[in-house]
C-alpha cells in the first residue's frame, strides 16, 4: 500500500525517455525513434504520453511550442517493466536554424490514470 502511495506522488513511479537516433536535423526532416518505458515499483496505467517540439529564444527566455505529438494510450505498465513504443516526427520545414539565439528540444511527458506524470527533456539541433 505504501508503493501505490509513493508512486502517487512521483517516488518510485515509472519513467519514459525519448530515445532519437541522432541530435541534429534538417528542417523537413522526418524522425524516427522510440519511447522507453521503464516500470516503477507498482503496476500503473498510462493515460497519454504527450512529446512537444519547443523553440528557446535565449534573449528573452520566450518559448514556444512548434508542434505537438499525442498518443492517447491506456495500457498498464507492469512493475520493473520494459516497454519500447515508436516515435514519428516531421519537423516543420519552415522552421528556423539553431543558432546561440535560437535552440530547440523536445519534451516529453507520459501521463497516468492516477500519480505523478512523468517528464524528459531532449535538445536538438536544427540545420538547414
Amino acid at each position: 500500500m505504501l508503493r501505490k502511495y509513493m508512486s502517487l506522488i512521483g517516488i518510485g513511479s515509472a519513467k519514459i525517455d525519448l530515445k532519437l537516433p541522432k541530435v541534429t536535423y534538417k528542417a523537413g526532416e522526418h524522425i524516427k525513434g522510440c519511447f522507453l518505458i521503464k516500470g516503477g515499483i507498482v503496476d500503473q496505467k498510462t493515460k497519454q504520453i504527450q512529446c512537444d517540439l519547443i523553440m528557446i529564444k535565449r534573449s528573452t527566455r520566450e518559448e514556444k511550442t512548434i508542434d505537438i505529438s499525442t498518443i492517447l494510450t491506456s495500457i498498464v505498465i507492469h512493475a520493473e517493466e520494459m516497454l519500447e513504443i515508436s516515435f514519428s516526427f516531421g519537423i516543420p520545414s519552415s522552421i528556423l536554424s539553431s543558432t546561440e539565439e535560437i535552440s530547440y528540444r523536445f519534451e516529453t511527458k507520459l501521463s497516468f490514470n492516477e500519480g505523478a506524470e512523468s517528464r524528459d527533456q531532449d535538445i536538438i539541433q536544427i540545420i538547414q
